[in-house]
């Protein structure tokens, strides 16, 4: 479970990198294994929408223990299939674009997600990634003995 703490790190480092990176104004959400919000902000002057998006970048990912980038391509591989997945009411919002890392900890263990939305989807990405590696965490990956 991502601690409230943990949560708090990672969005306060994600500010810090986005401004020595200059991107555009973020919205960050962090949500733990249970889909919950752990924390979450948006940067003065981020447009109003992006704080929907940042969570459906990480509710689609942590639904589906993908990154968010994966759900792209996945939804540009099976169109179908991506479409019936997005009319569930669980992921409703589910947003198919670079900018959701999943989080593990030290043991490798899943532990939540954090989707960023504000600049273009690839500095989303790069930014998560960046703050996940400078909290001690590491962006999880499903094991090939759990699939």
């Amino acid at each position: 479970m991502m601690k409230l703490e943990a949560a708090q790190r990672l969005v306060a480092l994600t500010v810090e990198i986005a401004s020595q990176r200059r991107l555009k104004p973020l919205a960050i959400v962090v949500l733990d294994t249970d889909g919950k919000v752990r924390t979450a902000i948006t940067q003065d002057d981020c447009a109003p929408a992006r704080f929907a998006i940042a969570e459906g970048k990480a509710r689609g990912s942590l639904e589906m223990r993908i990154p968010s980038r994966s759900l792209g391509e996945l939804a540009v591989e099976r169109p179908t299939f991506f479409a019936g997945l997005s009319a569930l009411g669980e992921n409703h919002g589910m947003i198919p674009a670079a900018g959701a890392l999943l989080v593990a900890n030290n043991a490798g263990d899943l532990i939540g997600c954090i989707g960023i939305s504000g600049d273009t989807s690839d500095n989303d990405e790069e930014c998560a990634a960046t703050a996940i590696s400078e909290s001690g965490f590491s962006i999880w990956r499903q094991r090939a003995d759990s699939v």
